[in-house]
């Protein structure tokens, strides 16, 4: 464990840089935004996961700042920034990627929950499905059969947290989809609505990273590439909140199309995630901490709208628009989480998977010159 005030003066989080202070963005940056979007968005929108946006309106006005909260009601009082079960997933994935240095399958994966998953996380930072997916992981079952077993097909569970598919493709947008129908049959039937969905939000961070990108080209690479009814309810969204000039117009819009209830996650479905952080990401072009902020005051299912909308949106602009303290309260409540899978900071994950691609790059470089010989 570490004191908070040693570790928020310790400079273990590197400050941020990016296209809030002018001029394009690294790449390595972009993986760095991508990361740090994701997981501050998250503990700061887990604080109010599952409420209706009146509710966070009148407790809170704006809510722009990390906050202490309890999950799974099992009495655990997190510390604020102190992140949950789809970054638990998330950092799965990436580990699995750094130990390979490339592109990974499901086999892979699975190989980290058997070996990285802490048997007390159950409850704590993770679904009560997962459990039963690690228990039939340590079995001879094929990893691409785990997801046949999950009762919820539908969900947004790969589609926020598959941001690292995205970054391990950087440009290469058909390769990150590929890769989210391999990996995503962990959790979800195969060619399942949630991996359609999933599709998007690892297209669209591939297409980020590109030399150039805009939010338009991100956008014409998910309609390019994406299931067509997928496709049919973006360009529906984008069209409904194509005058919101800020969140508490788009959640207006909203309300009539999404506000389903009494089923389990009924708010959590992937297709109304997924639709509604792409429409932040639009409104708020591209701005980190926009995005951070405008998700999570949407209501309903606000941590995973705000990981896929400041995901996509720091693998464009990077993190320079994230308040530096904010980076540092995360990682912070890293240090002190008992339960979590890695306690690497945002800048080692983010570098990790950065070097990781740099590897990739490599044996790609190496093959293609061999090749060229031949």
């Amino acid at each position: 464990m570490t004191d908070r005030r040693t570790f928020m003066k310790s400079g273990l989080a590197v400050p941020a840089v990016g296209a809030a202070q002018g001029g394009a963005v690294p790449l390595r940056e972009k993986f760095f935004g991508c990361i740090a979007g994701c997981h501050i968005g998250s503990s700061m929108g887990a604080v109010v996961e599952g409420w209706p946006f009146e509710r966070i309106e009148q407790q809170h006005g704006t809510l722009n700042r990390l906050l202490s909260y309890e999950h799974y009601r099992n009495g655990w009082q997190r510390e604020p920034g102190t992140t949950e079960d789809g970054v638990e997933r998330q950092k799965l994935m990436i580990t699995a990627i750094i130990d390979q240095q490339d592109r990974v399958t499901a086999e892979d994966v699975r190989k980290t929950w058997v070996r990285d998953i802490k048997p007390e996380s159950a409850g704590k930072v993770s679904e009560p499905f997962e459990a039963i997916l690690l228990a039939m992981a340590k079995t001879p079952i094929p990893a691409n059969d785990l997801g046949k077993y999950c009762d919820y097909a539908g969900l947004v569970s790969m589609a926020r947290s598959c941001h690292p598919i995205g970054l391990i493709n950087a440009g290469d947008v058909r390769g990150a989809i590929e890769d989210v129908y391999e990996v995503g049959q962990l959790y979800q039937t195969a060619r399942s609505r949630g991996l359609h969905w999933a599709a998007v939000t690892a297209a669209a961070i591939a297409a980020a990273t590109r030399t150039g990108a805009t939010v338009d080209t991100v956008l014409g690479a998910v309609f390019d590439n994406c299931e067509k009814g997928v496709v049919r309810e973006l360009e529906r969204g984008l069209k409904l909140t194509a005058k919101c000039q800020d969140f508490r117009e788009l959640r207006a819009a909203f309300v009539p199309v999404y506000a389903g209830t009494g089923i389990p996650y009924a708010s959590s479905y992937a297709n109304e995630v997924v639709t509604k952080a792409v429409c932040v990401f639009r409104m708020v072009k591209g701005v980190t901490w926009e995005a951070i902020v405008a998700a999570v005051n949407l209501g309903r299912d606000t941590d995973c709208a705000a990981a896929v909308a400041a995901g996509i949106s720091g693998a464009l602009t990077g993190a320079g628009s994230i308040p530096p303290e904010m980076i540092k309260q995360v990682d912070y409540a890293t240090t002190l989480n008992v339960y979590t899978n890695s306690q690497r900071t945002l800048r080692q994950h983010a570098d990790g998977l950065y070097d990781a691609f740099q590897a990739r790059l490599r044996k790609m470089k190496t093959y293609a010159e061999e090749m060229a010989r031949a």
